[in-house]
């Protein structure tokens, strides 16, 4: 039978960690995670069946010692016949995003990012929320809504309230609003994104789910229509922040109530490993936080 030959992942984790003794700086070396460097060297004991480290220094093992000097014989030869189509150092980084959230949230806050991690090549991709419809080869996704999904990795990272939003202009004809029953003859605006049950159960209001009206499933096309006097619109906060900020969007009342729904950030197991993934996913909720 023949015999298997160890990732070569594995050999470069390992070269690295015999020579600097240090599970962080070889993560730092080789651009990915602590974990990814100790799962490696795992992997690589079970295939060879040798325990290459002997204590918690990160001294090796005599088999380690000469196992070492195998490797980086080979890693040597193999050095010397270099990709001429590499970029020495770039990290790629796909990612599929809902587009209110690239659009309020990100695209704000990229300039950061890239000035910081100038050696991570973003590929933004616009998901669809609730229908999870994404790019196969996505890296990481951010997706919208209840946060049941059995075929990823997940964590939420944004969760917010709703307010109900209208532009001065549609406030001026057709207010005042002193008090939601005011909202009674309204043109509600539509999305199963922010279903109006939620805001309307806390007021006390028990309206039906408006099932007239012009519907979106975008919520960004939704305040575009509220800016342009088009109805009213129930908005998450941080969602409908740059038609706040501008005035083309005002809150009909204070009364605000957590949505439903939330951002998740999305991944298939074991992109964490990849230090341009956990980069990313570190760096986004500190961002938003």
């Amino acid at each position: 039978m023949t015999a298997r030959i160890p990732p070569i992942q594995c050999l470069l984790t390992f070269e690295a960690l015999a020579r600097l003794r240090s599970v962080t700086q070889a993560a730092d070396e080789l651009f990915v995670t602590p974990s990814a460097v100790s799962h490696r060297v795992k992997q690589l004991e079970q295939i060879i069946g040798v325990k290459l480290f002997g204590r918690a220094d990160f001294s090796l093992t005599t088999e380690g010692i000469e196992y070492l000097a195998h490797v980086r014989e080979g890693l040597s030869i193999l050095g010397r016949f270099p990709s001429q189509n590499t970029q020495s150092g770039r990290r790629k980084l796909r990612l599929a995003i809902t587009p209110t959230f690239a659009r309020s949230i990100l695209m704000p806050r990229i300039r950061q990012f890239l000035d910081t991690y100038p050696e991570i090549d973003l590929t933004l991709q616009v998901s669809i929320p609730l229908l999870d419809v994404v790019a196969e080869d996505a890296d990481l996704i951010i997706r919208f809504g209840t946060g049941r999904y059995a075929d990823v990795e997940h964590e939420c990272i944004l969760k917010d309230d709703v307010a109900v939003l209208a532009s001065p202009t549609y406030v001026r004809e057709n207010g005042p609003f002193d008090a939601p029953q005011d909202l009674e003859h309204a043109r509600l605006l539509r999305s199963p994104l922010e279903p109006w049950r939620t805001w309307l159960a806390a007021v006390d209001l028990d309206w039906p789910e408006p099932t007239e009206g012009s519907s979106f499933n975008d919520i960004g096309l939704m305040c575009d229509a509220a800016a342009q006097g088009l109805g009213v619109a129930l908005v998450r906060n941080k969602l409908g922040a740059p038609w706040l900020d501008n005035g083309t969007l005002v809150k009909l009342f204070k009364r605000e109530v957590p949505s439903p729904h939330a951002h998740y950030l999305c991944w298939r197991t074991g992109a964490m490993d990849r230090w341009e993934c956990a980069t990313f996913a570190q760096w986004l909720k500190s961002a938003i936080s």
